[in-house]
């Protein structure tokens, strides 16, 4: 097949979802209404409470979202063939991914911001509040190591990143600066910044990071994991438009600026499909179900949206009118990026084996490799073109970093600050989150809390799909077209965890596997377990909140027809 016929399958997707669909549901079932206030302008602070513009917000909900998950994924999923991968991101984006997005940021913001915690614990029950947290904040420790990891291990690898990740702060700083103390038009303001950050990728090319401060230095772990955490500290304890906010805003346009250019390539390449659209049900990684759909997550649909739009989208949003553009309109452009890097992967290579001997570099370079070959296309040198795809990729990851030890500093206070009250600074939360990173990303054990990831992530959305839909029952409103993509989720992400445990602690009892790794696949198969039993213990006190909605409805009916 040829990219450019999938280029306009997945433009169709987009605008049939977004349009029709999204907006059936944001007029008719969930009635978005432009006079009711909104968190943001009700509980204003300056520091997780900040109305925002939906120009400003839809970069930053991108960015948030966007990490190196879209692109990744499908990267390792065209394993299975291009076709089951592109079926899932545009069906799954579709059906669940949207939908998931959209409606944690409402319903989040029609509970006054309220976190997960406390949405579970008004919704479902007080065990499913603690059960959740805790779930949350192993969830968020698995991302901040295994992103941190990509973070080191790229400014590494690309001597010209650091130079980028530091412009890229200076262009963030100032654009908070520009839009929130000095007033100035948002077009300038994203005009500028955007030219900041671009002399930054264009001054790594020329001033590589060895050059500044020495081989030694710039091949150490221990300096960019210290860079990488005091970035993310920051981002956790000033006011979010000081810096999460319009660093996340800034970066945005790195990647849409890469996508677009990108697009066009193909536009004008237009290569075909050079890996098989279909290999095997099940290949060294796993069966297409349930691992495909764990694999990929990001650009179909991820748990790590809903920890976004909950806990920080909707304390921002200024109008319940822009969650649809915000929430639902931001996931299908993830899906376009999903189909990118889907399209590069699929591509650039002449064979399967071509492809086979690449991806055993990491997908990183796969994706540069892409990147530079449709940047080509427009006339951008190809060392250039390589340089900003790894500057896409430490980007898409350094953004995400910063908001998780954010939200970690959340769930630290509300796990904690009954046990003693200084668990409510800021400071301890993220201070313990920016440790716990570090070490993981130092000691190397990401790599195994890594393998968890795809399940603890899809469970994630399923457990936020369900609250979503205790919602809705809670309001009188119809929920089917919630329900029925939890309960898919649900059953899809509890046997992938399943054959995840299994496959760890099988390679443990057969000897397949030596020294440290038996303690640590031993470790991550019992948690794998653990998670399973949590997944059903919180699934049947969901099961218990439905039925009581379902009652409170029927006992109206029959007041009603009493009446």
């Amino acid at each position: 097949m040829n990219s450019v016929v999938v280029l306009v399958i997945s433009l169709v997707v987009f605008y049939v979802g977004y349009r029709v669909y999204a907006g059936y549901v944001d007029k008719k079932i969930i009635k978005a209404d432009p006079k009711r206030a909104t968190p943001a302008r009700m509980y204003m602070d300056g520091v997780e409470f900040m109305p925002t513009s939906k120009n400003v917000l839809f970069g930053y909900q991108f960015k948030s979202i966007a990490g190196a998950g879209p692109i990744i994924g499908p990267i390792i999923a065209i394993q299975w063939g291009w076709l089951p991968a592109l079926l899932w991101i545009l069906l799954g984006t579709f059906f669940i991914g949207w939908i998931h997005d959209y409606g944690s940021a409402m319903m989040a913001m029609r509970h006054d911001g309220a976190s997960f915690g406390g949405l579970s614990h008004k919704l479902i029950s007080p065990r499913a509040r603690t059960i959740l947290l805790s779930f949350v904040y192993f969830y968020l420790l698995l991302i901040v190591g295994a992103f941190g990891n990509v973070v080191v291990d790229t400014a590494i690898r690309l001597k010209a990143a650091p130079m980028a990740w530091l412009f890229l702060t200076i262009a963030g700083i100032v654009a908070g600066q520009m839009i929130y103390r000095w007033r100035r038009d948002i077009i300038l303001t994203t005009i500028v910044t955007v030219i900041i950050a671009m002399v930054g990728i264009w001054l790594g090319t020329i001033a590589p990071s060895n050059a500044l401060v020495g081989d030694a230095l710039s091949n150490s772990r221990l300096l960019w994991a210290l860079a990488a955490f005091v970035f993310c500290y920051f981002a956790a304890v000033l006011p979010i438009w000081k810096f999460a906010l319009p660093v996340n805003y800034v970066a945005a346009y790195i990647v849409f600026l890469g996508l677009f250019v990108g697009l066009i390539g193909i536009l004008i390449i237009h290569p075909n499909f050079t890996l098989p659209a279909v290999t095997n049900f099940s290949i060294p990684i796993g069966p297409v179900w349930p691992i495909m759909f764990v694999t990929i997550a990001c650009g179909a649909v991820s748990g790590w949206h809903s920890i976004v739009s909950s806990s920080g989208t909707a304390r921002q949003l200024e109008s319940e009118m822009d969650t649809r553009p915000v929430g639902a309109g931001v996931m299908f452009v993830e899906m376009m990026l999903a189909a990118f890097a889907l399209i590069i992967a699929g591509t650039i290579y002449a064979s399967p084996a071509d492809y086979g001997a690449a991806i055993k570099m990491g997908p990183g370079g796969v994706f540069a490799a892409g990147v530079a070959k449709f940047l080509n296309a427009v006339g951008l040198p190809v060392n250039i073109g390589r340089s900003y795809g790894s500057v896409m990729m430490v980007v898409l990851a350094i953004t995400i970093m910063q908001l998780v030890v954010r939200f970690m500093r959340v769930a630290t206070s509300e796990l904690l600050s009954d046990v003693h009250p200084v668990f409510r600074n800021a400071h301890v939360g993220t201070f313990i989150a920016s440790i716990l990173g570090i070490l993981l990303v130092l000691t190397g054990w990401w790599q195994y809390l890594w393998v968890l990831f795809g399940g603890a992530n899809q469970l994630m959305a399923s457990l936020a799909l369900m609250l979503i839909t205790a919602w809705l029952m809670s309001e009188g409103k119809p929920y089917k077209w919630v329900i029925w993509p939890m309960v898919f989720m649900f059953i899809t992400t509890i046997a992938a965890l399943l054959y995840t445990s299994y496959s760890l602690l099988t390679k443990v009892f057969s000897g397949a596997v030596k020294g440290e790794a038996i303690i640590g696949n031993t470790l991550m198969g019992l948690v794998g377990i653990f998670l399973v039993i949590a997944a059903i213990v919180l699934g049947i006190e969901g099961l218990k909140a439905f039925n009581r909605y379902r009652a409170m409805k029927n006992g109206k009916t029959a007041e009603a027809a009493r009446a």
